[in-house]
């Protein structure tokens, strides 16, 4: 392989050409690197994937995108999904997918995060199903500060059941901010992570961001707004129906959670995520997106754990 523009090499071989190793261990090829040219040795299959995976590092560079080992790691998960071809890149029939925000653009790691991310912008309700680290309330987040900025929609509303992981925390000190603030702390990091701080503070204090736990919905309409549902796996069928109807005129709902996470006593059989998605799936209006642990984007041992506590012995 040749590159015409070699300022980026350095970038794209990684310090210690570490992109290289990985790209080295993960498909299990040998590439050699001299001047502007690379060779891939390996079987057939391998090299053709190594040589997608670095022709997208080399595109993401030269548009302006980041390369980290997050980024490599999608690049070679997606080398081996046939239609991604035109997608990423975008075509003239087609724009890339890509979601645009304050601090950053962000582009699919993932085959099915492209499905999710074409829902996001589709459909008026989307149930996103999976594994922690599939990216689901992160882009879900990303899409409705993407809307929020551009003034489709005037106001983010996010909200969490308020269930504890297996353990009792007792009551917790403060004004009914500071009690359910660690309950929503994940959705306070993917905010903080699409807009600057300052903004984050500004726009909570006007109202136009709004986190709230799922018992503070009741009897209110939510129009004019991107509502985002996290953890609805802890959501009982009675809390869900509620929280759907409370949609109104201009809006999108992200309903996001994983089946296999169940902290409600009686486990996942009272559980709304799965009661809604079963009543809902095929209405129109309503996507519904499925990740597994081969779409986790964390450290890929995240994916192995997932696959681990899942498989033929899975922890009921």
């Amino acid at each position: 392989m040749d590159f015409e523009n070699q300022e980026v090499l350095g970038t794209l071989f990684g310090q210690f050409d570490a992109n290289l190793v990985q790209i080295e261990n993960r498909l299990g090829v040998y590439i050699s690197a001299r001047g502007n040219r690379i060779q891939i040795e390996g079987p057939e299959d391998a090299v053709a994937r190594a040589r997608d995976v670095l022709s997208g590092m080399h595109t993401r560079l030269k548009e302006g995108f980041e390369l980290d080992q997050g980024a490599v790691e999608s690049l070679i998960a997606m080398s081996s999904e046939p239609t991604l071809e035109g997608i990423i890149t975008g075509t003239d029939k087609r724009p890339p997918v890509m979601i645009r925000t304050r601090k950053k653009t962000i582009v699919p790691r993932s085959a099915a995060q492209i499905d999710y991310m074409l829902a996001l912008t589709s459909h008026e309700i989307i149930f996103a199903l999976g594994p922690a680290g599939t990216g689901k309330t992160y882009l879900a987040v990303a899409q409705a500060v993407a809307q929020l900025i551009t003034g489709s929609v005037q106001r983010l509303i996010l909200s969490r059941p308020a269930v504890e992981a297996g353990e009792r925390l007792g009551f917790l000190p403060g004004d009914m901010k500071d009690k359910v603030d660690p309950y929503l702390r994940p959705l306070y990091d993917a905010l903080y992570d699409c807009l600057p701080a300052e903004q984050v503070e500004r726009r909570i204090a006007s109202g136009e961001i709004e986190i709230a736990p799922i018992a503070f919905m009741r009897g209110r309409t939510l129009a004019d707004a991107f509502v985002i549902l996290d953890e609805a796996q802890n959501t009982t069928p009675a809390q869900m129906k509620m929280f759907l109807t409370r949609f109104g005129q201009n809006s999108r709902m992200v309903v996001c959670g994983d089946p296999r996470q169940v902290d409600l006593p009686g486990g996942d059989a009272h559980s709304g995520l799965a009661d809604g998605v079963r009543r809902l799936e095929g209405v129109d209006g309503i996507a519904v997106s499925r990740f597994t642990a081969a779409d986790v984007v964390r450290h890929p041992i995240v994916g192995r754990i997932v696959d681990a506590y899942e498989g033929p012995d899975a922890i009921p």
